[in-house]
Order: C-alpha cells, then sequence, then structure tokens
C-alpha cells in the first residue's frame, strides 16, 4: 500500500535521521525542493510512448540507416537514488515509416525520467522503437557515468559504463551493425 503521505515529509525525515534540522534557514525549503525535483526527474512514468511515436510516423521510401548520436541523457540509478548521465546514440533502419526526428531524444528522456539501472534503460528504448516504429531493425548504445560509483563505492572518478542492445539487422547483420558503431564514432565535424 502507497505512503499518502508528501514527498516532503519523508524529505524531513531525512535530514533529522543525518542529525540536521530541517527548520533551519539552509534546509527550510528543501523538502519541497526535493519533492520537485523527483517528480521532475521521475516524469518519465507518465509519457505514454505510443502516443508520443505514432504522432509523428511519416510514410517515406526511405530505406537506410537513420542515426542520432550524442543525446544528451540524465538519469537516476534505482539502487542509491543518485545521477547518472552521458550519451545515448540510436538508430534504426525505416521499414516503409520514419519517425520525426525530435522523437527520439523525447523517447530516451521518457524513459531516463524514471528510477533505472542503465542495461534497462538501453533495452527499454530500443524495444519501445521497435514495438512502435517497426523498423528492420534498432541499435542503441549509452555511454554513462554514475554518481554512484564517483562519489561513493569504487570512488573511480573516470569509469564509463558503455551498454547496448542491437535488435533486428543490427543483431543479425554484423555490416549494419558495424556501420552504426562506425558513425557513432566519428566526431561532428563542427556541428553542435
Amino acid at each position: 500500500m502507497a505512503d499518502e503521505r508528501p514527498i516532503r515529509d519523508h524529505v524531513r525525515a531525512i535530514l533529522a535521521g543525518l542529525g540536521q534540522d530541517p527548520t533551519r534557514e539552509g534546509l527550510e525549503k528543501t523538502p519541497e525542493r526535493v519533492e520537485k525535483s523527483l517528480k521532475f526527474l521521475t516524469s518519465g512514468y507518465q509519457t505514454d510512448c505510443k502516443t508520443l511515436l505514432n504522432e509523428a510516423l511519416f510514410t517515406v521510401e526511405y530505406d537506410e540507416m537513420v542515426t542520432i548520436k550524442d543525446i544528451e541523457c540524465f538519469s537516476m540509478c534505482e539502487h542509491h537514488l543518485l545521477p547518472f548521465f552521458g550519451k545515448a546514440h540510436v538508430a534504426y533502419l525505416p521499414k516503409g515509416k520514419v519517425v520525426g526526428l525530435s522523437k527520439i531524444p523525447r523517447l530516451v528522456d521518457t524513459f531516463a525520467r524514471r528510477l533505472q539501472v542503465q542495461e534497462r534503460l538501453t533495452v527499454e528504448i530500443a524495444e519501445a522503437i521497435e514495438k512502435w516504429v517497426q523498423p528492420r531493425g534498432v541499435a542503441v548504445v549509452i555511454e554513462a557515468m554514475h554518481l554512484c560509483m564517483i562519489m561513493r563505492g569504487v570512488e573511480k572518478q573516470h569509469s564509463v559504463a558503455v551498454t547496448s542492445c542491437m535488435l533486428g539487422a543490427f543483431r543479425d547483420q554484423t555490416q549494419t551493425r558495424n556501420e552504426f558503431l562506425s558513425l557513432i564514432r566519428k566526431p561532428h565535424n563542427g556541428l553542435g
């Protein structure tokens, strides 16, 4: 059964549990700020992927790879409630339909704005594109730094986790997968 008390009440209790006075000047409004922040950082639960993608599907005779790389990605580790951040690279091979280019970063945000582990985030993005766009293949690679590894635990400040999910032609065809991996390694050439 869900606790009906506002998040801010729990934050006050956490601050007190840390030996802090939640009524002191610097912390007085922290519970409300944290509640607002957490609601934003988990707002992806309220987004319907079908609506997001289906409202931007267009019939186009294009069957070459569509790649959007270096999509800034911010999420929250579900194990420690600490951020992880980096870049997502997404590609798909259209099969009669393309999706509006801005919808891919929005889809990344939808799944990133949930309590996550990077591995699941990667798969969820790929599977949503596969399900709603129905391309010949989908590829997703995410490179991220995790504050739960940087600030605590092993304290490795320069470690980057890389995860991938290859579906359809990207899984079955080495040449297609290698083309994608080559494209995401290339510099922007002054773009962006």
